[in-house]
């Protein structure tokens, strides 16, 4: 270009005021996508942070330890030890805020717990000359209760709190009343005192015993309803029982009148079967402690089924009966606990949970619970030993009472069922033969043990999730690497669309269709099922090896990638023979029916909503997304690196395995990740499609329970605040975690491969 020319060109100038302004107006474009983007991780990772704060929060409780307040100490009046005015028995009603003391005089007086004021007394309708020699509840939650007189005699009431609401204010009126007449009961023969006595009341038969040395005396009265008056008249009957080996120390009959257990001074129990009053039977006697220890204390657990026994070294162990083998009953030793070094004095179990406190003869007590194992808290009571003591219903407050006055404690024990074993160890419940893992968060009764293992949740989480990816894993992979690498670009423009809309299916939809209609199909066509297994497969490498036998110009009709559809008719007729087929092989090799075949001979269960039906159903909706995110990762792999390895002579399959799946390692290992955790998470297709039943089997035919279809079913009906409630929060907490650390492991992963592969 000459000089005339570059003179005449126009000059291009940057600073006019429309490009300032529409480099202004860039500027602010970019600085807000980068702040936007910014702002939107930020929020994302506050919002996880805030969520995993608010499990936190509400699962902190759980591991809280338990403590107590002395609230309040006053000095009633005291008898002189060892006269008739001695305290036998200590209690409070619901509240907390009435107490009551029975003395041995047969006085019952009414108190308030904060303040010491007597609010009522009553006296025990007791024979002239006689006083109360022992007195024992039917068990820790029932207010009846059994006086044992010195003549032989015992008297049977209740103490009784009606609450009223005048003006706004309620108003707690104790009373004593006595359900069966205040008329003494003989028990005792020649009038003998009674040392201990036992009371349990049914709905078809009262039953009191007593004992004078070494001497059971046992009375039963079978109780007819008048329907027109509807009150009860009680029929007699004499229960004859063996003597046992020493003087007894202690008589408890569990609330179904099965068992009797007398406590003798030798330190060993004897076990009475009581069910046919008829015809008792003495059927065991077990020594109850070791060495040089004896027996100091003994109490009913919440429910009579277990029983606590204290001894002269601080120890107290939970007893319970166990079928053996040969289906025989025998009160076994299951677990122990440890106070201190002084014999224990006195157990006053919970009302409404299985655990217990108890003290021993320096007046410390502590805390404990049975299902958890756990020592909850030591805490010294007294400077003396405490004589009486007594255990509000809710567990919140206990009265003790030494030579130094009565003392009003408040306790602060939330979830004293929650510890690690419980949680994650087997554990011995009441009435099982061994340890187990169990989930049982509810039941009809109050005296219910509750059974919070999550490890049934969690191995049926992992279960639900092995399955479905032992079905979504390799046909995802597989049919992504043939979509991203082999498949015609056009049928592939149309397959992974098809596939990626597939994700957008409701899984409650996928859950509904497999409860009613694919476990039920499944049942029905099991063995064509199998059948479908190995004949399909087998079909498709025939119809491979036919079509590699064609003439090339026969093959060559067919564009290169289009070949998937001409297998689809292939696996339909094939997958049509198998299911066909089904019922003659099962007639030729099963008998018939192939599902009573595996229960019959092969011994393993056989339920109609099963692991195969969730890992089927499950497995359909987690391959959209493992094929999606995988078939992208092997797309993306740059074209120079397949051109170049073709052109150094390198096959197809070659290229494929050497290659392209290396450099596509990481997206695939980030697809597998993403699907399994997709499948650990998933609700309701587990919920809709399983049993529901947290059992621990790896049997593909036995149901499950997940973490999270656990916590859709039962967070509804949880009490908020409650153990049950917060270890649901708990389970969320679990599976928040275990995403987090797989994802955080998959990362890792991912980064190492892409490191070592980038250089491809």
């Amino acid at each position: 270009m000459n000089e005339q020319g570059i003179a005449a060109a126009p000059e291009l100038h940057f600073d006019t005021p429309a490009l300032k302004r529409y480099g202004n107006r860039r500027r602010l474009k970019d600085k807000a996508a980068r702040w936007g983007i910014a702002t939107g991780g930020i929020g994302i990772i506050v919002a996880i942070m805030l969520i995993f704060i608010y499990l936190l929060y509400e699962v902190a409780p759980l591991f809280r330890s338990a403590d107590m307040q002395r609230e309040a100490s006053y000095t009633l009046p005291v008898p002189v030890a060892g006269t008739s005015s001695d305290v036998l028995f200590l209690t409070m009603e619901e509240q907390a805020e009435q107490g009551l003391r029975v003395m041995a005089d047969g006085q019952a007086v009414f108190f308030d717990t904060r303040s010491g004021n007597q609010t009522r007394a009553f006296t025990l309708p007791l024979p002239e000359g006689s006083a109360i020699t022992a007195i024992s509840a039917a068990d820790p939650a029932s207010p009846l209760m059994v006086a044992g007189l010195s003549n032989g005699e015992a008297i049977v009431f209740k103490h009784d709190y009606r609450i009223t609401w005048p003006d706004d204010q309620r108003i707690i009126t104790p009373a004593i009343v006595y359900p069966y007449g205040e008329a003494p009961i003989s028990l005792s023969e020649n009038g003998k005192p009674l040392t201990e006595v036992a009371i349990q009341d049914g709905e078809e038969q009262l039953l009191i015993a007593g004992s004078a040395g070494q001497r059971i005396f046992m009375t039963a009265f079978t109780k007819e309803e008048d329907f027109l008056t509807e009150e009860i008249a009680l029929e007699e009957q004499r229960v004859d029982l063996p003597a046992v080996a020493g003087e007894v120390k202690k008589l408890l009959i569990d609330p179904d009148q099965h068992w009797l257990y007398a406590l003798n001074g030798n330190d060993s129990l004897s076990l009475h079967a009581i069910s046919n009053i008829n015809q008792p039977e003495l059927v065991d006697t077990i020594d109850l402690t070791e060495g040089s220890a004896t027996v100091t204390a003994a109490e009913f657990l919440l429910g009579g089924i277990s029983l606590l026994i204290g001894d002269s070294q601080g120890h107290i162990s939970q007893w319970f009966l166990v079928r053996d083998a040969e289906g025989k009953q025998q009160l076994t030793r299951i677990r122990d606990f440890q106070l201190g070094d002084q014999p224990i004095t006195g157990i006053a179990p919970e009302h409404r949970r299985k655990g217990f406190l108890a003290v021993d003869a320096t007046g410390s007590a502590g805390l404990f619970n049975t299902t958890a194992r756990r020592t909850l808290l030591t805490v010294p009571v007294t400077d003396s030993a405490i004589n009486t003591l007594g255990m509000s219903p809710r567990g919140n407050a206990l009265l003790v009472e030494s030579p130094e006055g009565l003392a009003f404690w408040r306790i602060e024990n939330e979830h004293p069922e929650v510890s690690w074993s419980a949680l994650w160890d087997k554990v011995w419940y009441e009435s099982y033969e061994q340890p187990e893992y169990i989930w049982q968060s509810s039941a009809s009764n109050n005296d219910f043990e509750p059974k919070l293992s999550l490890m049934p949740l969690a191995f049926g989480t992992l279960k639900a999730a092995f399955y479905a990816m032992l079905l979504a894993a390799p046909l995802a992979i597989c049919g992504a690497i043939y979509t991203a690498y082999f498949m015609a670009p056009g049928l592939r423009r149309k397959v992974k669309p098809v596939i990626e809309l597939m994700e957008a299916l409701p899984t409650v939809i996928l859950g509904f269709l497999a409860g009613l209609w694919l476990a039920p199909f499944v049942e029905n066509n099991l063995t064509g099922i199998f059948a479908l297994l190995l004949i399909v497969p087998f079909a498709v490498l025939g119809f491979a090896f036919f079509w590699d036998r064609l003439p090339v110009e026969l093959r060559s009709r067919v564009p290169d990638g289009w070949q998937p559809l001409i297998l689809v008719p292939v696996i339909l007729v094939a997958g049509w023979a198998a299911l066909g087929a089904s019922g003659t092989l099962e007639h030729l090799f099963f008998g018939g029916d192939m599902r009573a075949w595996i229960t019959k001979d092969l011994g393993i269960a056989y339920d109609q909503r099963n692991a195969m039906v969730v890992g089927l159903a499950m497995g359909f909706a987690v391959i959209p997304t493992i094929f999606s995110i995988a078939e992208d990762a092997i797309f993306s792999v740059p074209k120079h690196l397949t051109y170049g390895s073709l052109a150094l002579g390198a096959t197809p399959w070659q290229t494929l395995t050497r290659v392209v799946l290396l450099t596509a390692s990481p997206g695939i290992f980030s697809a597998l990740m993403i699907g399994m955790g997709r499948a650990v998470g998933e609700t309701m297709i587990v919920l809709m499609a399983t049993g529901n039943t947290p059992i621990m089997d790896a049997n593909i035919f036995e149901g499950m329970r997940t973490l999270a279809a656990n916590i859709a079913v039962e967070m509804p009906e949880s009490e908020v605040g409650s153990s049950h409630y917060r270890i649901l929060f708990l389970a969320a907490l679990t599976l928040f975690l275990f995403t987090f650390v797989v994802n955080t492991l998959a990362e890792l992963v991912r980064h190492r491969l892409r490191t070592k592969y980038s250089s491809l």
